[in-house]
């Protein structure tokens, strides 16, 4: 850029934050009264969902009445997590069910494994509650489509665990990309590394007694208790994970596909596998994968996920580059990006110019989100939905697709009106999984 482009370039950028540098709401302006009080149960406590359960106790006249979760050993220690938060110890429950009966419950949180995602939601909804689902919102295509369904019928909210789409600088770079603050964006890259280990190889064993394995596995067919599944390792399992391409994938595809304003790509592709560590344990997903998504329009989105190398001279652990035909925008993934133009030179950089912006969270300062309180005044008719299940439902299927490209092998046509793979029995039948006999959603 020539010097007086470079100087409007940084102008343009610096309106552009300002004028979006509030969110709609405040705290100090909702209405409160005894009757907006919002009861929630949250289910999987042990780490993300302890993490919620205690953002949603500390909300404005909110109550986690009751924690939930199959492996006993994380009740305890939920209920004393929560009270320290909102003064009223928590019921603690096993049975996700059980909860769903109490009449005075207005929502389920759900930190669940992958494969309880959209048929805890499903039953939540049909039972009367508000759902706050964390990502990705289904473990295969057909059950997000199922949640959509459902969440259309029940006159509910559901909000999806994509709690970027409730940070105030995302907020803000979403509206200055597509403004033009680069001009026109052709193509976003996605990035996430990590330093997983091996986690060996599982040996069938007796169930430990403070698991209910059974509804553990709930919709998944049943298969014998193992030693390196339960509580974390069946991430890497496709029959109850998705890979890293959902576990983490999901977050950066969002703001990648949000921040374009794209709907259904027209090609997925993907590569990778478990290269990094081969024969030492039984780990199923790809811990190194590349997905490369194609819009008609002229766009493309890729995702580069490393799961056991963490190497990050170029980039940090998460991260997204846009490039547009005015210049480059680097997210950091967390809630500050920079500007670069086409010579490479830094023109803007919210961290230095904008500074620190809290969003009031006290539980997750990290993100600074206000993701669950968004989700708690739409429940109250007071704000709209940050992240409905059914935009998130686009950028989760991104994810999904492409680990349906690499388990077949090839590129997939995809149908642009509804993200349905075309001419392509064998994908298609990843579609949707097999059930447990009597545990199938039903819609």
């Amino acid at each position: 850029m020539q010097s007086t482009n470079r100087r409007q370039f940084l102008k343009t950028a610096a309106v552009t934050a300002t004028a979006a540098s509030v969110l709609p709401f405040s705290k100090s302006s909702y209405a409160q009264s005894a009757n907006d009080k919002v009861v929630v149960g949250v289910a999987g406590i042990r780490s993300r969902g302890k993490s919620l359960a205690q953002k949603f106790a500390v909300l404005d006249n909110v109550e986690v009445k009751t924690v939930i979760d199959v492996d006993s050993r994380y009740l305890d220690d939920a209920v004393k997590a929560v009270q320290e938060k909102q003064a009223k110890e928590p019921k603690a429950c096993i049975d996700f069910r059980k909860a769903l009966d109490d009449k005075d419950l207005d929502a389920l949180v759900i930190a669940t494994p992958d494969h309880w995602h959209a048929p805890m939601a499903i039953q939540a909804l049909q039972a009367g509650k508000h759902v706050y689902v964390e990502k990705p919102h289904a473990h295969n295509p057909r059950e997000g489509e199922w949640l959509v369904q459902a969440w259309r019928k029940s006159g509910k909210q559901v909000q999806v665990g994509t709690q970027r789409r409730s940070m105030n600088k995302v907020d803000k770079m979403i509206g200055a990309i597509r403004d033009g603050i680069i001009g026109d964006v052709y193509m976003a890259k996605c990035f996430y590394c990590r330093k997983r280990l091996p986690i060996g190889f599982g040996n069938e064993v007796a169930v430990p007694d403070y698991l209910n394995w059974d509804l553990w596995q709930g919709p998944a067919p049943r298969v014998p208790y193992r030693d390196n599944v339960h509580p974390y390792n069946w991430h890497w399992f496709w029959h109850w994970g998705t890979g890293e391409a959902l576990n983490n994938g999901t977050h950066m595809l969002d703001i990648a596909r949000w921040a374009l304003d794209v709907q259904y790509p027209i090609r997925v592709s993907s590569f990778g596998g478990r290269w990094h560590y081969r024969n030492v344990d039984d780990w199923e997903c790809p811990d190194t994968q590349e997905i490369m998504i194609e819009y008609d329009d002229g766009v493309l989105v890729t995702w580069g996920g490393r799961s056991t190398n963490q190497f990050d001279a170029t980039y940090r652990h998460t991260d997204v580059l846009f490039f547009g035909t005015k210049g480059i925008l680097d997210y950091d993934g967390n809630s500050d990006y920079k500007i670069f133009d086409l010579d490479n030179n830094l023109v803007y950089n919210t961290r230095e110019q904008e500074g620190k912006v809290d969003a009031g969270d006290t539980v997750d300062p990290g993100l600074n989100d206000r993701h669950a309180e968004n989700f708690v005044q739409s429940i109250r008719g007071l704000e709209t939905l940050n992240a409905p299940a059914d935009e998130v439902h686009k950028s989760v299927l991104l994810g999904l697709l492409g680990n349906i490209s690499l388990r077949v092998g090839r590129t997939l046509d995809i149908n642009k009106r509804n993200g349905h793979i075309l001419n392509d029995q064998e994908a298609m039948s990843l579609w949707q999984r097999l059930y447990e006999p009597g545990w199938k959603p039903e819609v």
